[in-house]
């Protein structure tokens, strides 16, 4: 352990022959069994991009409200786009952000009789006062994508499984990439940048802008800070692979403070995860860790669902519960019936 609070893991290790390798991917295990989050360096990414993306995200925010709120994310049914501060919610409350989600550039998928979950498949929502926006988020997600894969083949191997195992069940990636500023609040109380939960999928990358702390990790009860390292992403696993472990591995939770007014802060969780349709099955562990398995954490107001696609499309609806009345109104009212 680092006195950081988290372990730090260096992914450059996986090159660096078979002894190298072996340890880095037990470190891996053990980060993500014991505490689900790690700092993860030597992945290869640029100062140089993240300066980039750092510099196109505050021009994003820095737009007049018209060009931001042309692309807000009321419009979308696929809840894509810009989200104004105090548009999202977690566990019921606001969280104090604003933000742009962008997924796959998809075309939307006219099937009424299709699973709800094809619903979240359509077209990003780019600004057209900044279109070097999307040059830069395409740059990243592509270099974060390498990165993901090449973290779960060293999780399956750590697992027991064949490195590949993870490739033959996600399928087409769901992605998600959010762009999101914490603006400063100068309230005598920490404020919910966003509120405790633990990620619906299966692997999130995290870049925080650089000397901006106010994340916080669950360990044993107690809230701990989680500060940006420099050239290091922060790592969590989701619900999605604790569940095919069957709480070998756990998703923990995680929160965000606002900074103080008048200090700002950036952040961009990248979330990997399989296709929507794709059922991610419990992982077949050796006795010696099947033996430590915990079972998957049980929350009745929150259930984990195998397919990924109904976990993504729950964590839509409750978040953002204006744009699901607008577009999915049969979707609010099975919920509200169930």
């Amino acid at each position: 352990m680092s006195e950081l609070n988290l372990p730090i893991l260096d992914l450059s290790l996986l090159d660096q022959g078979p002894e190298a390798a072996a340890r880095f991917r037990d470190d891996l295990r053990a980060a993500t069994r014991d505490v689900g989050f790690f700092y993860l360096t030597g992945t290869g990414v640029s100062a140089e991009l993240e300066a980039r993306l750092l510099r196109a995200a505050k021009d994003f925010f820095a737009l007049p409200e018209a060009d931001k709120l042309a692309i807000e994310n009321l419009t979308s049914p696929h809840f894509r786009g810009y989200t104004r501060v105090g548009g999202e919610l977690t566990q019921g409350r606001v969280d104090w952000r604003e933000q742009i989600d962008i997924g796959p550039e998809r075309q939307a998928v006219a099937d009424p009789d299709g699973p709800a979950y094809n619903r979240l498949i359509g077209p990003n929502l780019w600004p057209a006062a900044q279109p070097e926006l999307r040059e830069v988020v395409t740059e990243w997600h592509d270099r974060l994508t390498e990165i993901a894969r090449t973290l779960l083949r060293a999780w399956a191997l750590s697992l027991g499984a064949e490195e590949e195992y993870f490739d033959r069940h996600f399928g087409d990636p769901q992605t998600l990439i959010k762009i999101v500023r914490y603006p400063g609040k100068d309230d005598p109380t920490p404020q919910q940048g966003v509120g405790a939960h633990k990620d619906s999928g299966v692997l999130t990358l995290l870049w925080v802008e650089p000397g901006k702390g106010g994340l916080q990790v669950e360990r044993d009860g107690e809230w701990v800070d989680a500060p940006p390292v420099p050239g290091a992403f922060v790592v969590n696993i989701g619900e999605l692979l604790e569940y095919a472990t069957q709480g070998y591995l756990t998703a923990t939770n995680h929160r965000v403070i606002s900074p103080r007014f008048p200090d700002e802060r950036i952040s961009v969780p990248f979330f990997f995860n399989p296709a929507l349709d794709a059922v991610l099955p419990i992982i077949d562990l050796p006795s010696e860790l099947a033996a430590e398995t915990r079972g998957v954490s049980q929350d009745p107001t929150n259930p984990i669902y195998a397919t990924y696609g109904e976990n993504a499309l729950k964590s839509r609806l409750r978040a953002h519960p204006d744009v699901a009345e607008r577009w999915h109104p049969d979707l609010v009212a099975a919920r509200a019936a169930s």
